[in-house]
């Protein structure tokens, strides 16, 4: 039978822990406060941030929008059948005369209809006295508008113009003499009730609200009508369109304000929160505070008697001798007569201190860097200058309209993503490795077509199926690129090649890279040879330390100066008769 010990009271530790938890209850309660204060601030930098990313994706679709106009505006404006009508209306016969305004009523219906902020589009062409709306068909020309929207552009020459309590596109068509005046404008009405509408779904809270402005034009819009005087109070109170974040009175109610400003559209939104909208849920926290504290103080002191009595010793020790072993200490066992529980606690920590030092060497050490390595694999598998890129060419291939090459290069781009976000096992086929190389070197073929080429050879057939680490081939020909390839003008080279060996393979990637220095070549080299395996490692130094624990000794890397001027890197794979096939 274990009998407990008895823990006396001589020992004071009681009595300073009891006094020192009656010292914590008064932070305690400050700590409350300012809990309520820092919970209170930091709802509203979380509604900020939210609601500024809100704000900054409204005014990227806005853009989206505007630029969409605008290039089906530029169309329109160079529309051969708009041409005829502005240039040779008298020399058309009235078939001709009808045919082309058919269909340029045609268009501009299809043109409105495909964007819901458009409220009207018309085609004023002086030479006819005629204006053109895909709202009102064709009706006489208003001279008077006509001028007053030639001298606008003429004046201001701003994206967007403000005119008769609404926003404009404007865009006009000019003969070839200088100073004369427009053949025809191509007017775009945007629909201020559908953009009041589009802040309404900004507007998430109760009482919040949302509006629109410029500041060059004099532009308002906002969601609700009592949205107004808070509109007003706010452009009294700031000087120039900014992104900020703010706190507004008006007329005695304090408002969380929220702006962001867009250059390319001159443009400020602008949401207002009630202040007390974000201080309501901590309500509930203010009230309960001091309750929390009192019943702190009678838990601290209850707490306070048995864990002394009955657990805070006996376990400090225990703590003390874990530090210990954290910081290596594996000498240093527990000397104790205890027979309680924790004496078997205290027993069966010295006896892991002994298996612990027997097996630290061959099994905790290859572990952890192990662990390290598949946490840098992982960190590293996506480059986000690696993704910029692709994303240009997807952009540059888009705007010249070549299908063609952008559904190849999705496909390759899918297969790139679904190799190295793929979960599973680390090890892979060489196949499945090189064909993942090999499409990361075609996406930067179409990147570097011009001035690079890459000579990739066949994998024998015989090294498919072996087991690699994932990631040992593609990392070394990204480096190739960032380090030597891309500062190439032209001519560049990059030759992947493979040697089926009796007792292995290895796999050549070099290049004719110029800024390879001796001295670099030699620290490379050191870096290999003088791996730490306490050390963070990146790079070439993780794949040679993970071919080290797959294959054993033998297997790594090699690097040398190639043939052709820059570096060679050999990867050297030595297998058992476990590791063929």
């Amino acid at each position: 039978m274990i009998k407990f010990p008895v823990t006396s009271l001589r020992n004071t530790i009681f009595f300073r822990l009891l006094i020192t938890y009656v010292l914590v209850i008064f932070p305690i309660i400050l700590l409350g406060f300012y809990l309520y204060y820092w919970s209170y601030n930091n709802a509203s930098e979380d509604i900020s941030r939210a609601t500024v990313t809100q704000l900054n994706y409204y005014l990227e679709d806005l853009n989206r929008e505007i630029e969409w106009m605008e290039l089906q505006q530029h169309d329109l404006l160079e529309d051969n059948e708009l041409n005829k009508l502005g240039v040779t209306w008298e020399l058309m016969s009235s078939v001709e005369q009808r045919e082309s305004l058919t269909y340029l009523l045609h268009r501009l219906t299809s043109f409105k209809n495909s964007s819901s902020y458009i409220q009207d589009i018309k085609i004023h062409i002086d030479a006819i006295g005629k204006t053109i709306s895909a709202q009102n068909a064709v009706v006489d020309l208003d001279r008077q508008h006509y001028e007053k929207l030639s001298s606008s552009m003429s004046k201001y020459r701003e994206r967007l113009t403000y005119l008769n309590s609404s926003l404009h596109l404007i865009a006009a068509k000019y003969g070839g003499k200088k100073g004369q005046a427009p053949l025809y404008i191509i007017q775009i009405n945007l629909d201020s009730n559908k953009l009041s509408d589009s802040l309404q779904q900004i507007s998430l809270y109760d009482n919040s609200g949302a509006f629109l402005f410029s500041d060059t034009t004099g532009f308002r819009v906002m969601n609700h009508e009592y949205a107004k005087p808070i509109m007003q109070s706010y452009l009294m109170q700031t000087k120039e369109a900014r992104n900020s974040t703010s706190l507004l009175n008006n007329s005695g109610t304090m408002y969380h304000i929220d702006s962001v400003y867009s250059p390319k559209l001159k443009l400020t939104i602008v949401t207002y929160l009630p202040e007390e909208t974000v201080k309501r849920p901590l309500h509930f926290f203010y009230q309960w505070a001091w309750l929390f504290a009192l019943a702190c103080l009678i838990a601290i002191i209850v707490v306070t008697y048995f864990t002394y009595r009955f657990i805070h010793k006996p376990l400090l020790l225990l703590v003390q001798s874990f530090r210990r072993m954290e910081e290596g200490e594996l000498d240093i066992p527990i000397d104790h007569d205890n027979r309680d529980e924790f004496g078997f606690l205290y027993t069966r920590f010295n006896q892991m201190l002994v298996k612990l030092k027997m097996l630290i060497d061959q099994d905790y050490k290859q572990k952890m860097m192990m662990q390290r390595s598949e946490l840098k694999q992982l960190q590293s598998q996506i480059n986000p200058h690696f993704l910029y890129n692709s994303f240009f060419i997807l952009n540059s291939l888009a705007k010249v309209s070549d299908v063609d090459r952008i559904e190849q290069f999705t496909v390759m781009l899918g297969e790139y993503f679904r190799f190295i976000t793929r979960n599973g096992d680390d090890l892979v086929t060489l196949h499945e490795e090189t064909k993942h190389s090999r499409v990361y070197t075609e996406i930067q073929q179409l990147r570097f077509s011009r001035r690079l080429h890459v000579q990739f050879d066949e994998l024998p057939e015989a090294c498919a199926s072996i087991k690699v680490p994932r990631l040992i081939i593609q990392p070394i020909i990204e480096n190739a690129y960032e380090h030597s390839l891309e500062k190439k003008s032209e001519n560049g080279l990059l030759v992947v090649s493979f040697d089926k060996q009796e007792q292995g393979i290895t796999i050549m990637i070099e290049d004719n890279g110029e800024h390879l220095s001796n001295e670099k070549l030699e620290e490379l080299q050191q870096s290999l040879e003088k791996v730490n395996e306490m050390r963070e490692m990146t790079g070439m130094i993780n794949i040679h330390r993970r071919l080290q624990l797959t294959f054993g000794e033998g297997s790594g890397l090699k690097l040398e100066r190639s043939v052709m001027g820059g570096l060679k890197v050999t990867i050297c794979i030595h297998l058992n008769e476990n590791d063929q096939g």
